[in-house]
């Protein structure tokens, strides 16, 4: 796989790779997986609630601000 990527940035890898005693390489492969492992979740999650909403599994509103309001209340006193 081949990417470009701006010269700063480029640059601002080889000084994090020298100063980690790592390889460019492993740097944005560690950085890609760590973007995986964070969007993966949150897609997932995204498709749960749609699905969840789909079948009518939902909360009404005046419910979940009413949750808040005693949330923010218990955290004022």
């Amino acid at each position: 796989m081949t990417i470009r990527i701006e010269p700063e940035i480029s640059q601002r890898l080889d000084r994090l790779a020298q100063a980690m005693d790592r390889t460019k390489s492993y740097l944005v492969s560690d950085a890609i997986k760590e973007y995986l492992d964070l969007n993966e979740w949150q897609v997932e999650a995204i498709k749960e609630g749609i699905e969840s909403a789909d079948r009518g599994e939902l909360t009404p509103h005046e419910d979940v601000l009413s949750e808040w309001q005693s949330r923010v209340a218990s955290s004022l006193e």
